[in-house]
């Protein structure tokens, strides 16, 4: 299949100097005959130094300004998306089950002439549409703000130097380096160097990786699993054989399954207002009122108890959601993932840059055969390199005491680390002119190189483990003369530090419901060390033991996976493995990685989190990508994904409480009374007011909670119907008082009836955002800005009867009174739902010897920050907490 890529038309460059001759110098040098059909392949097939002529380029690149100059004639190299007019856009919020039930009200109104329902319902069906618009259009700006973060950036050869634009400023001629882990921006052909393994599954569904030799052509979209080097673009845009580079960033509409279960609630309350919609006009016909009327009414109360608002109110969340991650440093590529995010118990998170600062720190040798320290150093330099920006590289570069000792070695030839082979080579030549080779690594592939292997084995294992037992990893270095007879010369220790804070961010996520288990491909013993310093427990399993087991996926084996606190020598296949048992165990499970292996676990992982600095396939993987370091950053995005959960349960909460409230109170007022409480036209004001008011909970003050956030239906359901029936109760209430006590005619118990329906209704909200009493979190500004916003326009319109009979201020005053007075009694009431509706499992009676941790991770945090930032003693703030937490605890002990 690779093969039959080669006959699909490549290049636009040819096209563009054939139909402009004389714009480039590769006009002049492009063939004089030729078809059009034999020219489209050729910057593909041609022999590379006829491509750099026709190009215009050398393997130094293009100049800035030459860069420029085609980036304005040949356009960004992106695929440009399809933009839809706006106002078919706007046309579409016409169109749909709600907006044909709003529209068949107004040609009612119509029909029996009442002109000013008409205009009414007509001006409120525009303004919804308005509203939903532009709210969606706000939206689309928020997730175009996040694309516009993750831009992938290129290293490109301009003026002779390395710099890293952005992808889309990539131009023919063009020559750019690429490395493991690479998404190639754009067809390119290999210039010099070694051969590279490329994933073209995605262009060609080869599933096996291709070797591409220099001179041969990768294509846009395809992934480098294996080697680096260096390629000459020449052909970018819409132009490519993929077409398009590859999208970090996926469509922002995926269903989730949060998404899902409102989706859910909306059918219940739909299929619930279309029954009871359906009693009334029965009733209707046998008491022969007029049918139209009645349907336009029936219409209008379908209207005001389906959710209209639900869709925009989820994009509006989700959305603003995404811009707070955003401001946490952690970009979110699909929306559903902040659901997910939410629900996650167990996180496997890698330990180097994550757990740890990523600083290496280069400590003294085990050297063989007294061969100098120095000496070892120096042939791992050369065995590094720097522009690379590799931190293991840096920390041996780093250790050269003598730059100019390093300089006068020539390397002519660099082989790249792979998770594979684990190891990078280099063929030096030096001062003298002649050459060997220098390799470091794992020190055990370095040690199955050498051929004093059995000479050096044992010691250099005691030293490994030695250097492990004190937290070190361990880099073997060897050396070869021209004969490639390898001699292991040595073995580095080099460090990594815990994160500052990294111990309690740790007991911070156990205290929120979030297991966290280290993934690393470190020995077992630098697993354990690392781990017992984080206070994460020592039950580490070796993945060797799992990797020999996978085959059987015994019990035994998937038990041990859940049970354990961590996993060493983990190559990039095993996090699968990790990720899928977890899972089958009922366990929402989030995966940290960046490499280009680990973009299997990512995706397989209910939320998989792209570390800073991953590769382009991990971020391409993942469903969030983070611009930080360290472990505290996926915390506090866990901390804001649940805390949008909780908007989205108070929203349901509130949407079922007042469809309820409207649909019962007016199908009993018509069937037991034979009374319309309210009109068509104040019906559709409530729903309009009300829901545009409500998407301010996107932006409301709540508490995460400090357990995974799950779907609970039962608990939902009855705090919204119980909240519910006694919202009829007092509807009910008022309506007596206004009928019998205070005998207002049918126009103002209208009137009364429609203030008390919204203030009441409205003031709901602030009830379903706590699950304490409703003072117990204070609401965001705009929240209750909004509201009371709202409820001030609807009593201005109830006082001076627009649309309607005049209320007047006293009366206004006493429904708000009314309404207040309930408001504090639903809150009780509401209290004693939850106790009922979520009882939690019988706890152990808490005694002396609770665990203690979360109370001296937080004074633990607390001591981090009143002192210094930046001199680093998070031992020192552990024991200081955990001295004031035992003394605390004891001294009540003495007391009794």
């Amino acid at each position: 299949m690779v093969e039959a890529v080669a006959d699909k038309p490549e290049s636009h460059l040819e096209a563009k100097l054939e139909s402009k001759p004389e714009s480039t110098p590769a006009a002049k040098s492009g063939p004089k005959n030729g078809s059009k059909s034999e020219s489209k392949d050729d910057l593909k097939s041609l022999p590379l130094p006829e491509v750099e002529k026709r190009l215009g380029s050398s393997p130094k690149g293009l100049s800035q300004a030459e860069a420029q100059k085609r980036l304005t004639q040949y356009g960004p190299n992106e695929i440009a998306e399809k933009k839809t007019n706006p106002f078919l856009k706007f046309l579409t919020y016409f169109w749909g089950p709600i907006p044909w039930m709003i529209e068949a009200a107004v040609i009612l109104s119509g029909i029996v002439r009442h002109w000013l329902d008409f205009f009414i319902i007509l001006f409120l069906l525009f303004s919804n549409a308005v509203v939903a618009f532009w709210e969606e259009h706000q939206a689309g700006n928020e997730i175009a703000a996040l694309r516009a973060k993750l831009a992938t950036k290129a290293r490109v050869l301009r003026d002779g130097k390395w710099v890293t634009p952005k992808v889309s400023e990539l131009v023919p001629g063009d020559v750019i380096r690429l490395r493991l882990g690479d998404i190639v921006p754009a067809d390119a052909r290999l210039l010099a160097g070694d051969p590279v393994q490329v994933d073209q599954s995605a262009l060609t569904g080869e599933s096996l990786p291709a070797t591409r030799k220099p001179g041969e052509a990768v294509f846009s979209g395809s992934i480098i699993k294996r080697g680096e080097t260096d390629a000459m673009v020449y052909a970018t845009g819409t132009h490519t054989y993929f077409g398009k580079t590859a999208q970090l960033v996926q469509e922002a509409h995926t269903v989730s399954h949060f998404q899902r279960a409102v989706l859910k609630i909306g059918n219940y309350l739909i299929i619930l207002a279309v029954a009871l919609v359906a009693v009334i006009v029965t009733v209707a016909l046998f008491r022969h009122d007029p049918i139209l009327s009645t349907l336009e009414f029936a219409l209008v109360l379908l209207v005001a108890a389906i959710p209209v608002a639900m869709p925009t109110v989820l994009s509006v969340t989700m959305a603003v959601g995404a811009r707070l991650l955003a401001r946490k440093q952690a970009i979110v590529t699909k929306l559903s993932a902040i659901e997910e995010l939410a629900g996650v118990d167990v996180l496997c998170s890698d330990k180097t840059g994550t757990l740890t600062q990523n600083k290496l720190t280069l400590g003294d040798p085990f050297c063989v055969n007294n061969v100098p320290a120095d000496q070892v150093i120096l042939w791992a330099a050369l065995a590094s390199r720097g522009e690379d920006k590799d931190t293991i590289d840096l920390a041996v570069i780093g250790g050269v005491k003598d730059d100019k000792t390093l300089k006068s070695y020539q390397v002519l030839h660099f082989v790249p680390f792979d998770p594979v082979h684990k190891r990078t080579e280099a063929t030096v030549k030096g001062s003298d002119g002649k050459q060997f080779k220098v390799a470091k690594g794992a020190p055990q592939v370095i040690l199955q190189m050498a051929t004093n292997l059995a000479d050096v084995k044992p010691a250099v294992e005691k030293a490994v483990n030695e250097f492990a037992a004190r937290g070190f990893r361990s880099l073997g270095v060897a050396r070869a003369d021209q004969d490639d007879k390898w001699q292991f010369v040595g073995v580095l220790p080099m460090s990594d530090p815990p994160r500052e804070q990294a111990k309690a961010t740790i007991a911070s996520a156990v205290q929120m419901g979030v297991k966290v288990k280290m993934v690393t491909g470190d020995q077992l013993a630098i697993a354990k060390e690392m781990s017992r310093e984080l206070g994460m427990g020592t039950n580490i399993l070796d993945a060797t033991v799992l990797r020999d087991a996978k085959d059987q996926q015994s019990t035994q084996s998937a038990a041990a996976i859940e049970k354990a606190d961590g996993f060493a020598q983990v190559f990039p296949e095993d996090k699968y493995n990790i990720v899928d048992v977890l899972q089958k165990h009922g366990h929402i499970v989030g995966m940290t990685g960046d490499g280009v292996n680990d973009a299997p676990a990512l995706k397989q992982a209910d939320c998989g989190i792209a570390v800073s600095g991953a590769t382009d396939a991990a971020r391409a993987a993942a469903d969030i990508v983070l611009l930080a370091s360290g472990l505290s950053v996926i915390i506090d995005a866990v901390k804001e994904s649940r805390r949008i959960f909780q908007r989205m349960n108070s929203y349901a909460i509130y949407r079922i409480a007042e469809t309820l409230r409207v649909l019962f109170f007016m199908t009993l007022a018509i069937l037991v009374f034979n009374f319309y409480p309210v009109t068509a036209v104040m019906i559709v004001m409530i729903a309009v007011l009300n829901d545009g008011a409500i998407l301010s909970i996107a932006y409301d003050n709540v508490h995460y909670s400090d357990k995974p956030e799950k779907w609970n239906m039962r608990l939902v359901l009855g705090v919204s119907t119980v909240l519910g029936v006694i919202g009829v109760v007092a509807a009910f209430g008022l309506f007596y008082l206004a009928e019998r006590v205070f005998h207002f005619d049918h126009a103002h118990v209208q009137t009364l009836m429609y203030l008390k329906l919204s203030v009441a209704g409205h003031l709901t909200i602030f009830l379903t955002r706590t699950r304490g009493p409703f003072w117990s979190i204070r609401p965001a500004r705009i929240l209750w800005i909004a509201v009371l916003g709202t409820q001030a326009v609807a009593t201005l319109i109830a006082v001076y009867g627009l649309f309607m009979t005049p209320l007047g201020w006293g009366w206004a005053a006493f429904v708000w009174g009314y309404a207040l007075a309930w408001f504090l009694i639903n809150d009780r009431v509401k209290l004693l739902a939850y106790r009922i509706f979520d009882r939690p499992n019988v706890a152990v009676t808490p005694t002396a010897s609770d665990d203690l941790v979360p109370e001296i991770a937080a004074r633990a945090y607390e001591l981090y920050q009143d002192r210094v930032k930046g001199q680093s003693q998070q031992d020192q703030d552990w024991l200081e907490a955990e001295r004031e937490i035992g003394k605390n605890q004891a001294e009540p002990r003495k007391a009794g």
